[in-house]
């Protein structure tokens, strides 16, 4: 029976950094320390992985920097693929996950913990209504979820990341190209130190005995 666009399968891919003190999650380090921060990031790197294999909206790939090879992102087999990303900017290591999934893809990061799998099966059914390109916003002017039908290599190549012009840049260059998008939501993620009291405040296990 042929695959309908209704219930194609969009991949997901999760962009992860290992969780080795004085790597990761390095903003927070004045406040929790290179210990704790690191143990956060595990836990932000399995909230993300359980999130985007409940949605069951395609197979999803962890895409692991510096290597594959931390026991954390081994504890995920065989449910889902584990990749190495490649050298090279944000934008050429979320260029290169998209084009791996070889269709219709979602990529997230590990940042963003209000990011549901609700919200992935909204951004998946866009993508299957046949719109261009669908993001989840957050409140600094990034994003959290970004989710295209075709590869768009314009939308990632000399992006100012880690900036409050990513969105706004984002929007102009969709716009530039003709593209269709749609942004179900904004929420918030967790990056700077004053983060800590809306993560403590709305979901306090992720701090909890860190």
């Amino acid at each position: 029976m042929a695959t309908t666009r209704a219930s194609r399968d969009v991949a997901v891919a999760v962009l992860a950094k290992a969780p080795l003190p004085g790597l990761a999650k390095t903003r927070l380090i004045p406040s929790l320390g290179a210990e704790r921060a690191a143990a956060l990031q595990a836990r932000l790197i399995a909230r993300a992985v359980a999130t985007a294999i409940a949605a069951g909206v395609g197979p999803v790939t962890l895409w692991a920097t510096p290597d594959a090879s931390h026991p954390l992102f081994q504890q995920f087999a065989p449910r889902i693929s584990c990749a190495c990303q490649p050298e090279g900017d944000l934008g050429a290591r979320m260029l290169a996950a998209i084009a791996a999934a070889g269709g219709p893809a979602l990529l997230i990061g590990t940042d963003c913990p209000a990011l549901t799998a609700d919200y992935l099966r909204a951004s998946a059914a866009i993508l299957r209504e046949g719109v261009d390109v669908a993001i989840i916003a957050t409140e600094d002017g990034g994003y959290a979820l970004i989710g295209m039908n075709r590869l768009q290599p314009a939308l990632l190549i000399d992006m100012p990341w880690s900036t409050p012009q990513v969105m706004a840049e984002t929007c102009r260059r969709l716009a530039r190209l003709h593209l269709s998008w749609r942004v179900p939501a904004r929420l918030w993620d967790v990056d700077v130190p004053d983060d800590l009291g809306r993560l403590r405040a709305e979901m306090p296990d992720l701090l909890d005995a860190l």
